[in-house]
């Protein structure tokens, strides 16, 4: 369900609201009741929302939930980061995390959630990425924003840039490039995705005039998974690689941090991105924006990602069986 405070209860309740969703997956929310029913009344909806029985199949028009806390609407306003949301939003992860883990549950669809309120709740991770990593050992995973025309896999993601370029080197991209054309290989029914690597400097180091990153790092990366056998090019100039993917001409751009890639890819998928862990032992998706809390309470929110996020998590768990 996400933050509490923030649009995830609404766009849970917006999501159930489209039948949609019936005909791909049997959906059960870790959240709370009284918050959805909250969520609920701000956009008039009429779902029934009830804790999940034993044997219970959820179906249409009504909202199962895994009832993992019983928060008065009034400790946790909308738009307002508070200590009893940020627990039970640690919580819902941690729950919902360990079914999927333990074979309850086929796939895990995050709401989002706030840094800060992971950092109140005691969570010693800037997001759901490293935490879920760390709850599943420690596992090496590349954090992949997804859109029908544009895909992009991060080498670094929450850090500041000057860190980002520190922890850039041959291992870190090699790594990318091939959890990335594995998870494409399982998950996506590509048989050899053709990946494409963006350079770090402007026009792609300009042949060492704006930097020797792409000559020292990235092309030696690519060479390595060259010759292992993976559809692996460039680097490319980071202006231009990105068009070339939206055109077709690759499956996916490996970006070297952050920015780099999700400027152009929530340009395109705004409203529609999906947010996805690659190398985890579970199937984890996730919207593509924040908690929104100047819109939250409000109704304006849209389900969107969320909707693409279900689709695309129980496509994986088919294709992954």
């Amino acid at each position: 369900m996400g933050d509490p405070a923030g649009i995830g209860p609404e766009i849970v309740v917006m999501a159930h609201a489209r039948p949609e969703i019936f005909s791909c997956c049997r959906p059960v929310v870790y959240g709370d009741v009284e918050i959805l029913r909250r969520a609920a009344a701000v956009i008039g909806a009429d779902l029934k929302i009830a804790p999940l029985k034993p044997g219970e199949e959820p179906g249409p028009g009504r909202i199962a939930v895994i009832p993992l806390s019983s928060i008065s609407p009034s400790e946790v306003p909308f738009g307002k980061l508070s200590v009893p949301g940020s627990l039970a939003m640690a919580d819902y992860i941690r729950v919902a995390a360990g079914d999927v883990l333990a074979g309850r549950a086929d796939a895990i669809v995050t709401c989002p959630i706030t840094k800060e309120g992971l950092k109140l709740a005691g969570v010693p991770h800037p997001g759901h990425t490293e935490f879920l990593a760390q709850m599943c050992g420690g596992a090496d995973v590349v954090m992949m924003l997804a859109g029908d025309r544009l895909r992009v896999a991060l080498a670094t993601i929450h850090v500041s840039l000057r860190r980002a370029l520190e922890l850039l080197s041959p291992a870190v991209i090699e790594r990318t490039i091939r959890i990335t054309d594995a998870f494409f290989r399982k998950f996506m029914g590509t048989k050899a995705p053709r990946i494409a690597v963006a350079g770090v400097n402007p026009h792609a180091g300009e042949g060492g005039l704006f930097g020797d990153e792409e000559a020292t790092m990235v092309a030696p990366a690519v060479s390595v998974c060259r010759r292992a056998g993976l559809n692996v090019s460039g680097p490319y100039p980071p202006d231009t690689v990105f068009h070339r993917a939206f055109r077709g001409e690759f499956d996916v751009v490996v970006a070297m941090m952050h920015d780099q890639g999700l400027i152009p890819l929530k340009l395109v998928h705004f409203e529609d991105g999906v947010n996805v862990t690659m190398g985890l032992p579970v199937i984890r998706t996730s919207v593509d924006h924040g908690t929104a809390y100047d819109i939250a309470g409000r109704g304006a929110a849209s389900p969107g990602s969320l909707l693409a996020a279900i689709r695309m998590a129980a496509g994986m768990a088919k294709a992954g069986k």
